[in-house]
């Protein structure tokens, strides 16, 4: 019951999961390699994250 009222962490973190893949996305779309690499490596670290939060359950 009072569970309801906390805050999904793992929300948040997969909401910046898909904006940083959305990004790196466009920055291909560009030709810009090197972001769209910085960009996908910072998303796979937030998908870590993620996976960490989601095994803890």
């Amino acid at each position: 019951m009072f569970g309801l009222f906390k805050s999904d962490p793992s929300k948040k973190l997969n909401e910046q999961y898909h904006a940083k893949l959305e990004a790196a996305m466009q920055a291909q779309r560009k030709g810009d390699i090197r972001l769209h690499g910085e960009l996908t490596a910072e998303a796979e670290k937030l998908y870590s994250q993620i996976q960490a939060l989601q095994a803890k359950v």
